[in-house]
């Protein structure tokens, strides 16, 4: 297997192995403790020295890592790469079971942030999340971490023959369409509390004991490389995976700096990013001063390191689609496999200013990566993402770029095998500065 393929095979793998934002953030932590990274409870007080590599968490769903700089942090200042581990798709409610005629058992669900509804149909779907359960501390309860690694449910769609206009773009209802089928009802089920006793099982604990839980469904077929020449990458949540995995790997690989380098991932961006552990917090900032005082500098020192500090907002972006291509702007069109994208608005939805894109356009030359631009057509409203969210919090020189790709939100995304090596060389090559 040549480089390119087994780049695009880890990151598959990873993507698998993290179904919901806690899995990839305790799959990246798994890596951190593995390259000797020290962990870091926020509660506690922490003692850090330069050259020293650490990380911490907020709420199971975020994590933050970073290497202390050689140098003197305010002169030399902070490199970050930012990304967000969650994706849209379904989050199960309290008391989910719903019985249908006696028959059918499916379970009540809520949409979380802007999935491509009919992509969720007709799939193997299950289960994976965080499960709260009883401990001795009531303001600290268990969290453990429950995926069930088989098909288990599916929302099916309506025949044909009973929705006679369903391929003429009729609108799914998010409370009657979209729920998933269970099982069917037997007379040994118990079947109010099906979800419960399921999870119970899969972790082989009380039921009783299951307090609450954050769950989301999600596809379990794999991720893989296809096309004639094995150039395309499917799988779920490239968006924004794909960059959180490029981002740890390039950490991962860099040696000593004089500048402190820093991985953020964020959770919550799919939903405007304004949660405790979101890139609209003021978690990033408290971080960065916790840094700089511990080093034994003084808030004046903060204020430098800021202002010689550089972050790359890390989030996928739309190429051109071979069946859409008029949806693109007439003169900036980026294409799967031609290297990342450099994200620019006139209004400011990405950060990128003519300064910052050339940082990036220089730090793709120096890696010899190819690099392209989206703009938006002037007619079309686009997304935002992170850079411009955190921005309001830390004023620290951004770029928004990301890999091109096609179907942003399908539960089944597809992305390029060359772009991911292009990314994580660029990442690479910046944590090397």
């Amino acid at each position: 297997m040549n480089l390119d393929k087994q780049q695009a095979q880890e990151l598959i793998d990873f993507i698998h192995e993290s179904p919901s934002t806690y899995h990839a953030v305790n799959n990246i932590r798994e890596e951190l403790n593995e390259a000797g990274f020290q962990e870091l409870d926020l509660r506690e007080e922490w003692t850090l020295e330069k050259g020293g590599k650490y990380f911490t968490t907020k709420n199971g769903s975020a994590l933050f890592a970073f290497v202390i700089g050689k140098g003197e942090i305010e002169e030399e200042g902070f490199q970050l790469i930012c990304a967000h581990s969650d994706a849209p798709g379904f989050k199960i409610k309290p008391n989910p079971e719903i019985a249908v005629e006696g028959n059918y058992l499916k379970l009540n669900t809520e949409v979380y942030g802007g999935p491509i509804l009919r992509t969720w149909m007709d799939r193997p779907l299950s289960i994976a999340g965080r499960v709260s359960v009883k401990s001795n501390d009531p303001l600290n309860p268990e969290h453990l971490y429950v995926k069930i690694d088989r098909p288990l449910m599916v929302i099916p769609n309506l025949a044909i023959h009973m929705n006679r206009e369903v391929n003429e773009g009729g609108a799914l209802n998010k409370q009657k369409d979209m729920l998933p089928l269970l099982a069917m009802i037997t007379d040994e089920m118990e079947k109010d509390n099906c979800l419960v006793n399921l999870m119970a099982e899969e972790l082989k604990i009380d039921a009783e004991a299951i307090i609450d839980f954050d769950i989301n469904l999600f596809e379990v077929e794999k991720g893989c490389i296809l096309g004639l020449n094995e150039e395309f990458i499917s799988a779920p949540k490239l968006d924004d995976l794909a960059m959180s995995h490029a981002g740890l790997k390039a950490l991962l690989a860099s040696g000593e700096s004089k500048k402190t380098r820093m991985l953020a991932i964020f959770d919550n961006e799919e939903v405007g990013s304004l949660t405790k552990q979101g890139a609209g917090s003021p978690v990033l900032r408290h971080l960065l001063q916790r840094i700089v005082f511990k080093l034994g500098k003084d808030m004046e020192a903060f204020h430098r390191a800021v202002y010689n500090s550089f972050m790359i907002s890390a989030d996928m972006a739309h190429a051109v689609h071979p069946n859409g291509t008029e949806k693109h702007d007439p003169t900036n069109r980026p294409y799967i496999n031609k290297g990342p994208v450099i994200k620019i608005h006139a209004n400011q939805k990405y950060t990128t200013d003519g300064d910052s894109g050339t940082v990036f356009e220089t730090l793709c030359k120096n890696a010899e990566v190819p690099y392209q631009k989206f703009v938006n057509r002037s007619d079309l409203v686009g997304g935002s993402t992170l850079g411009n969210v955190s921005t309001g919090q830390v004023d620290i020189r951004t770029v928004d770029i990301g890999n091109p790709m096609f179907a942003m939100h399908s539960v089944r995304e597809t992305g390029g095998v060359k772009d991911n090596v292009y990314i994580r060389k660029v990442f690479t090559s910046f944590f090397g500065l």
